[in-house]
């Protein structure tokens, strides 16, 4: 057993399938054989690809403000129809369903936490 603690802005937490827990590489797409924790220190709006939409179609996931703040929009599915916006405050999270697009913003410099599984994840650059 190792009994060092986890930089969690270094590294994620991987949830197996089969009830293992184990610290990993942080890795925004792709499967790790369950699912990720994983904890960002971000500075500016490009840390968190506000110019993309990001989606996971195979489970919700949980955005987390540890620290600072951020705005998430959720894209419509009418493109006429104007994006959805959550404020989110330190110590706040919202759960994006599973398969809706969504981005982030940043109100300044933010701790956050991401729980999804990531398998099949995509990422689409933003119009306008």
């Amino acid at each position: 057993m190792n009994t060092s603690p986890i930089d969690m802005f270094a590294l994620g937490i991987h949830l197996g399938d089969d009830g293992t827990v184990l610290a990993g590489e942080r890795r925004m797409t792709g499967d790790s054989g369950g699912w990720t924790v994983a904890a960002f220190h971000v500075e500016t709006d490009e840390d968190v690809h506000a110019d993309h939409w990001e989606m996971h179609p195979q489970a919700d996931e949980a955005v987390c403000v540890l620290s600072g703040g951020a705005r998430l929009y959720l894209r419509q599915e009418n493109p006429e129809r104007e994006e959805e916006a959550v404020t989110l405050t330190a110590g706040t999270a919202f759960v994006v369903p599973r398969g809706r697009w969504h981005r982030l913003e940043l109100d300044g410099p933010s701790d956050l936490m991401s729980i999804t599984l990531r398998r099949g994840t995509r990422l689409e650059r933003r119009l306008g």
